[in-house]
């Protein structure tokens, strides 16, 4: 039962929601301005692409391992850790976790070692898991149960916010008033990163202690007992080793210093061979945990449903997607036939790209205003026209260019089509908007230029609203496991750490390179149609109604 110690009683509590939506902003300002990150890291460290994405292989990978471990202290204590903790106290936790990478950051800056900014990002994200895993329970708790979603697609709206304006307080951080050039980068040195985690560090204490000291915000505990699912823990755990024996040569040959070409094409092989094992191992454990809980689903608690497994790979598969389609832009916008921008250029194109997940996740958002629906039909283009004016407006701000991204609305109206389409049915709404996303993608990989670059940013206008339809479609049918549904896919965040690396080591072959390298994404939104598609059958057999309206966004 809740603990009646520090609870508010069902009234909306406003100050105490204000309070907590800081660490939405937190999640999306960090990761998003790994985009800027990615590519002055690569310049100044003279990293391949390949290991320039090892930030977000670093990032995502704690994501994976934070849901993991959680999840593990559950199975072994039957309790639900989180709620054990408090929803409050977790968050204190993960804040904390956070500042201490931010240290780590610090550290690893003054010491000029690239691995060692692996591990302070690494710690960042895993503050972040923690976070992430109380946060949006915690949101629903603030208030009336009828409006618990309303508080979550706030701290959604705000996490876009901070997606967008990330990437350009990053590259004021690190290249100043400067349009600094890529050969220019070394002369600036990483003396700005230290000040952007020292401030950002400062942040994290400062929220944990509000949130310690605040006497608004409940405690949120629990107790509960947790499903055994001892069939579940075995898969993932062998999954995990087996990641990790993969990884382990792959980040050893980041160590192999050598001008012999035969030599490091041998390397880049290899290190391809390894990624898509891990690919493999991830796909192989899914599938075969399907088809054992087939045949006796003892033991798998929520594992048992296909619609939760085949989810739990859409969610690895859009976060890789969503994450490798802008990791790999900045090279990409690097190349002559795509405006020859340098890194310090780059900014705008990121935000926008973030931006275009802000712009759909507002207009995906519109529904729980519940407005009429002729009112409706016209919010669905007025919504995102005016959050495409607050992408570009704050890029204005910040002096960078903006004219090269005005054309760009084709593509939001085209999005705001796609939403009229799709009525706010999860599986339609996925179906459409995958084959859109496998659409621009290949777009952009026939053509160049500006028409390439702007197929290329529509990714995040079709990423946009995935979380939510796969999240409702996964856990649609699940009962009493439903939380631990959750948990399983929040561990598929995993795909973020995967899937960009290897698109990054395909873009180092010549053979290939940056521009073909992006049939990644193409092969990312293909599973995510076939899963839209797929699932409807599965949830029509359990007698579940799969045109319930989605969620808010991610």
């Amino acid at each position: 039962m809740l603990e009646q110690q520090g609870q508010k009683p069902a009234a909306a509590n406003s100050g105490a929601l204000s309070t907590l939506i800081t660490v939405f902003f937190f999640w999306g300002f960090i990761a998003a301005g790994n985009g800027v990150f990615i590519p002055y890291c690569k310049h100044y460290f003279n990293l391949d692409q390949f290991q320039s994405q090892l930030i977000d292989f670093a990032f995502y990978l704690a994501y994976y391992l934070g849901a993991l471990l959680l999840y593990f202290m559950a199975s072994f204590l039957k309790k639900d850790v989180i709620a054990r903790w408090g929803y409050k106290n977790s968050i204190v936790y993960g804040l904390l976790f956070s500042a201490i990478g931010a240290v780590i950051m610090i550290v690893a800056v003054n010491a000029n070692t690239f691995p060692g900014m692996l591990a302070g990002l690494f710690a960042v994200a895993l503050g972040f898991s923690l976070q992430q895993t109380a946060a949006n329970p915690f949101a629903a708790l603030l208030g009336p149960a009828e409006t618990g979603s309303h508080r979550i697609t706030l701290g959604g709206g705000i996490n876009s916010f901070g997606t967008a304006i990330g990437p350009i307080v990053v590259a004021l951080a690190l290249f100043g008033a400067t349009k600094a050039t890529d050969a220019q980068i070394n002369s600036l040195g990483l003396g700005k990163v230290t000040t952007l985690y020292a401030c950002v560090g400062v942040l994290f204490i400062i929220a944990a202690s509000v949130f310690f000291f605040s006497k608004k915000l409940p405690l949120g505990k629990y107790e509960t007992e947790t499903e055994k699912s001892p069939k579940a823990l075995t898969a993932l755990l062998v999954m995990t080793v087996l990641l990790i024996a993969i990884f382990v040569p792959v980040f050893r040959s980041y160590l192999v210093v050598t001008d012999d070409k035969n030599l490091l094409q041998e390397i880049e092989i290899t290190r391809l061979k390894w990624l898509i094992g891990g690919l493999v191992v991830i796909v192989a454990t899914l599938l075969y945990s399907l088809q054992s809980a087939r045949k006796n689903a003892t033991g798998w608690g929520a594992m048992k449903y296909p619609q939760l497994v085949l989810g739990m790979l859409a969610i690895f598969t859009y976060v890789g997607v969503e994450v490798t389609v802008q990791s790999n832009m900045g090279e990409l916008l690097k190349q002559p036939a795509f405006g020859g921008y340098t890194s310090s250029q780059v900014a705008p194109f990121i935000s926008m790209y973030w931006g275009s997940l802000m712009i759909g996740r507002w207009t995906g958002s519109i529904k729980i205003f519940e407005p009429g629906a002729a009112l409706k039909n016209m919010l669905l283009f007025v919504v995102p026209v005016v959050a495409f004016g607050v992408v570009l407006a704050v890029n204005y701000v910040a002096q960078n260019d903006i004219q090269p991204l005005y054309a760009y609305i084709v593509c939001i109206l085209i999005q705001g089509i796609a939403f009229y389409i799709s009525r706010d049915k999860p599986a339609r709404t996925l179906l459409i908007f995958s084959l859109l996303g496998a659409a621009c993608m290949l777009v952009g990989i026939l053509s160049t230029g500006k028409v390439a670059i702007y197929s290329f940013l529509s990714g995040g206008l079709f990423c946009s609203i995935m979380w939510p339809c796969i999240f409702a479609l996964s856990i649609a049918g699940l009962g009493k496991l439903t939380s631990q549904g959750s948990a399983f896919l929040i561990m598929m965040i995993l795909g973020g750490a995967i899937i960009p690396p290897i698109q990054g080591k395909l873009a180092d072959l010549e053979s290939i390179g940056i521009h073909n390298s992006y049939w990644v994404p193409v092969a990312g939104f293909a599973y995510l149609a076939w899963y839209a598609f797929a699932v409807r059958r599965m949830l029509q057999k359990q007698g579940i109604d799969y045109d319930a309206g989605a969620g808010s966004g991610h």
